[in-house]
């Protein structure tokens, strides 16, 4: 198990068991510009990156950009434990699992261009290669894969537990292939289709079949379909390369022991792992909501929901799973859709309302997996930000 998992579940944190603060307003050319009158402002985004940099987070960064493409930008804590050094506003941050929402974009377009169907079965695109123990990929559908729903057991790579193990083990790396033989030890977790379970290792098939559909690697599909028609020009794959382009927060892990470590120098063997910043995950949410990506049949498929597992529920009450992306419930009235990642120390919950006129990316450069309950607040924290940010506005 990694040092935090993708998406923290209940399980997962249950098994893994400074003060200071800026903010600013701009305008997306980068000028400095005035909040709102009315609605969430500077003096409130404040309010919530402070509350939680209190539970405990050495720095967080959060972003809301609105419909007229202003955006507010507030930082709290520090980007180094010891130091007096601010949390940067553009800083970079490993955004784990939210890529799934970009692979999942390039799948759906795929099927929109009639290239593979969303019923076509894995064993079709990769035969042979999800097979024993009771897996059988000629049961296994794309859609299966995209909302967590094939019932593939998740990854078995060897986990960062405690200090030593992650000092052990971070430079660890997998290839695809090697970390679908890893799941295929296991017996699946129900029969496709009849449960819902998060699996890292169907979002690694799914890298593979873009490549066996389009004959080039996935992430050249994800760069040339998304990144640079959305000017993404700040979110890249770290391959095998440990840190982070500059500006960026240190990343720190609150093991069950207690014990706060730097992971910032880590090598993830989820292939999905970008590195992004607040600006470019708004950007993407705001084009794929906004129909700047996808057709309008083909997002409304991504939209099609299930209720998640109850593990899944005690950190997303009320939430419900699409093809790469989750809905959940706003205090305001209505629902916002997102996808949340965390791992090597990085937090990052999103979303965007349902036309894309407004959305927020706050991460935090701390996993606190000491305990249920602080993993617990954090994300609750994180999640009336984005809730507020969105419910609040004057101008979308």
């Amino acid at each position: 198990m990694r040092i935090t998992r993708p998406i923290i579940t209940a399980a997962a944190v249950v098994a893994l068991l400074t003060s200071g603060a800026a903010v600013a307003s701009q305008l997306s050319g980068g000028e400095p510009t005035e909040a709102a009158e009315s609605g969430y402002q500077q003096r409130d985004l404040r309010r919530d990156t402070d509350a939680i940099h209190a539970l405990g987070v050495t720095g967080v960064q959060a972003r809301v950009t609105t419909a007229r493409g202003r955006h507010l930008v507030a930082t709290s804590g520090v980007a180094k434990a010891g130091t007096d050094r601010p949390v940067p506003r553009t800083g970079y941050f490993r955004m784990a699992s939210t890529g799934k929402a970009v692979v999942a974009t390039v799948v759906l377009q795929l099927a929109d261009e009639g290239r593979l169907s969303l019923d076509d079965t894995v064993h079709r695109w990769l035969p042979g290669l999800v097979d024993g123990n009771g897996n059988d990929g000629r049961r296994i559908t794309v859609r299966h894969l995209l909302q967590h729903t094939s019932g593939i057991h998740d990854d078995d790579l060897p986990g960062y537990t405690t200090p030593e193990e992650y000092a052990e083990r971070r430079y660890d790396a997998y290839t695809p292939e090697q970390i679908v033989a890893l799941a295929m030890k296991h017996r699946p977790d129900f029969a496709p289709g009849a449960g819902w379970a998060y699996s890292n290792t169907g979002y690694v098939l799914l890298d593979l079949i873009i490549e066996k559909v389009t004959g080039r690697p996935w992430h050249q599909e994800v760069r040339d379909r998304v990144l640079r028609p959305l000017g993404m020009d700040h979110t890249y794959l770290p391959g095998r390369t440990p840190g982070l382009r500059r500006p960026h927060a240190n990343a720190y892990q609150v093991f069950p022991s207690g014990d706060r470590v730097d992971v910032t120098k880590v090598v993830l063997p989820d292939p999905n792992s970008y590195v992004s910043t607040t600006a470019d995950v708004n950007r993407f949410f705001q084009a794929l909501l906004g129909g700047d990506l996808l057709s309008r049949g083909a997002l409304a498929e991504m939209q099609r929901t299930v209720p998640v597992g109850d593990e899944m529920e005690v950190f997303w009450p009320g939430g419900r799973y699409g093809l790469g992306l989750v809905s959940r419930p706003l205090s305001c009235g209505g629902s916002y859709w997102s996808h949340e990642g965390g791992d090597a120390g990085f937090i990052t919950l999103n979303g965007a309302t349902a036309d894309g006129s407004r959305a927020v990316t706050v991460s935090m450069s701390t996993a606190l997996g000491d305990s249920l309950d602080n993993a617990l607040r954090q994300e609750q924290a994180a999640s009336e930000l984005v809730d507020q940010a969105l419910c609040d506005s004057p101008d979308s």
